[in-house]
C-alpha cells in the first residue's frame, strides 16, 4: 500500500499499513524530517505543553495529570505510546480516544503536507495528535516521549514544562548503555527559563550538568519536592519549594508504592503550571482515587489472580518484584512471558525468576519476538529446576495457564506491551 499516497476515504486499518510501510527505519533519532512538516503546518500549540520523558513511570505520570487536569475542568489532549488494544488509545482527549475518522482526517493533513519528506509510524503519529488537539482546541496537552528525549519528535514541540520520570538502562542501542549517556538524552527535553522536573531518586550528573548549562531551573525529588507516609500508610503528605504542603493525599489507584514518586511529580508539574492551569486540592485528591492505567501492575478481578504488568526492562523487573512481594500469599506462581530480542532479558530474568515457579513461554506475534526455546533456555539458566512449556502463541500460553493453575495461585502476564496486548484480546 505503499505506490499510492492515502486520502481520507480510506479506513485507519489501511493508514497504518500504510504508515508501517512508509519509512524504512521503524525507529529514526532525528527532528529535522518531522520539524519540516511541522513548519509546514504550523503547528504550534498555543495552549500549555506538558512533555514527559524518562524509562519507566512516564504513562503513569500522564494518565495522573491527564485525570486531575479534566476534573478541574480543563480540556486534555493526552498523547502516550505504545496502544494495548486500539490506536486509538494513543490519542485522547479527557481519557477518551479519539475517533477514526478525527485521527485519519489527521493523517490525510500530514499526508498533503509533507511533500517528499519521509516520516517514521511514530513521528506521523506524534504529529497527528498533535494536529488533531489544536483542532480540537484543547486547553492542555499532555505528551509521553516514545524514546529518549532529545531526538524524540515529541521534542520538536516547546514545552511549559518537562519532566523526567525515572532512568534506567533500556533502548542502548539508540540511547547508550550508561546511565549517565541516557540521562543526557533524557534531559534534551528541558529548556532554558521552563520549569524542569526529574523524579529520579539518584539524577546522573549528566542530567544535572545539563541542565545547569541551559539555564532550566530543575526541581529534583528528595530536595526540591517529596513526599511522606501517614496514617499508617494510609495517606501521604507532599511537600514542595517554600514550605508548601498538601496533606491527607489518598495513595493514588494505581498499585505500588513508587506511584507516590510519580504522584509526588504530578503534583510539582500542576504547582509549577498554577499560574495557567490552577487545580484544587479536590481535584487532585479526586484524581489521584479516579486514575487508571491499564497494565501497570493491573490486578484482575476473579480466581486465581491474573496481574498484567509491562515491564520489560530490569528496572521496571525491580519495580514489578517489589510489587509481587507486597501481594498475599500464593501456593504457586504462574509466568506468562513474552519478550523482545532487543531487550535486556537476561536482565530481567535475574531479577524475577525465584518469584515464579511455572513459566509458560511463547513469542508475540511480531518479528523482533524472541522465540520461545530462546527464552525457555535463559529462563533454565537461572532456574534448572523450573517447569518451563512453550507455546506456539501467547494467547495459547495464557490459556494453559489458566488451565493449570489453582484458585488460589497467581498468573503474572509480563515481558512486554505486545505480550499483554495479545492475553487482553485473547480474554475478549
Amino acid at each position: 500500500m505503499t505506490a499510492a499516497r492515502l486520502s481520507e476515504a480510506n479506513s485507519l486499518a489501511e493508514w497504518l499499513s500504510y504508515l508501517e510501510g512508509l519509512h524504512p527505519m521503524a525507529i529514526d533519532m532525528g527532528l529535522a524530517r518531522v520539524q519540516a512538516v511541522q513548519q509546514q503546518m504550523a503547528l504550534v500549540p498555543t495552549c500549555p505543553v506538558i512533555t514527559v520523558a524518562g524509562t519507566n513511570g512516564k504513562g503513569s505520570v500522564c494518565a495522573m495529570l491527564s485525570k486531575i487536569l479534566s476534573l478541574a475542568g480543563y480540556k486534555v489532549g493526552t498523547y502516550t505510546s505504545p496502544h494495548l488494544l486500539y490506536y486509538n488509545e494513543r490519542i485522547a482527549i479527557n481519557g477518551q480516544p479519539a475517533a477514526d475518522h478525527d485521527i485519519v482526517a489527521s493523517f490525510a493533513q500530514i499526508e498533503a503536507a509533507r511533500g517528499d519528506v519521509s516520516l517514521s509510524y511514530f513521528e506521523f503519529g506524534t504529529l497527528a495528535a498533535v494536529h488533531h488537539f489544536m483542532q480540537s482546541a484543547v486547553d492542555v496537552m499532555v505528551l509521553e516521549v516514545g524514546l529518549g528525549g532529545r531526538l524524540d519528535a515529541v521534542n520538536i514541540f516547546e514545552p511549559t514544562a518537562s519532566a523526567v520520570v525515572t532512568i534506567g538502562i533500556d533502548h542502548q542501542a539508540y540511547l547508550g548503555d550508561t546511565r549517565e549517556a541516557i540521562a543526557l538524552e533524557k534531559a534534551g527535553v528541558y529548556r532554558a527559563a521552563v520549569p524542569a522536573f526529574c523524579a529520579d531518586p539518584q539524577p546522573p550528573h549528566t542530567l544535572l550538568e545539563h541542565a545547569a548549562q541551559i539555564g532550566a531551573p530543575l526541581q529534583l525529588i528528595g530536595r526540591d519536592f517529596g513526599y511522606a507516609l501517614q496514617a499508617e500508610g494510609q495517606q501521604w503528605s507532599w511537600q514542595g519549594a517554600n514550605g508548601i504542603r498538601k496533606n491527607a493525599l489518598p495513595i493514588p489507584a494505581l498499585r505500588g508504592k513508587y506511584q507516590l514518586a510519580n504522584a509526588s511529580l504530578v503534583i510539582a508539574l500542576l504547582e509549577a503550571l498554577k499560574p495557567q492551569l490552577p487545580v484544587s486540592l479536590n481535584d487532585i485528591k479526586r484524581g489521584l482515587l479516579e486514575v487508571e492505567w491499564p497494565a501497570r501492575f493491573q490486578v484482575l478481578p476473579g480466581r486465581p489472580v491474573v496481574v498484567l504488568d509491562v515491564a520489560h526492562n530490569p528496572h521496571a523487573a525491580l519495580v514489578f518484584k517489589s510489587c509481587l512481594d507486597q501481594m498475599a500469599y500464593h501456593p504457586v506462581t504462574h509466568a506468562v512471558l513474552g519478550m523482545m530480542q532487543d531487550k535486556d532479558v537476561a536482565g530481567v530474568l535475574d531479577i524475577v525468576a525465584d518469584r515464579i515457579d511455572v513459566w509458560h513461554v511463547a513469542a508475540p506475534q511480531l518479528p523482533r519476538a524472541l522465540p520461545a526455546a530462546q527464552l525457555a533456555e535463559l529462563i533454565l539458566q537461572r532456574a534448572p529446576r523450573a517447569r518451563v512449556v512453550q507455546y506456539e502463541s501467547v494467547e495459547k500460553a495464557y490459556r494453559a495457564a489458566c488451565e493449570s493453575a489453582a484458585e488460589a495461585d497467581r498468573i503474572l502476564v509480563f515481558g512486554s506491551f505486545f505480550t499483554v496486548s495479545e492475553v487482553l484480546q485473547a480474554r475478549g
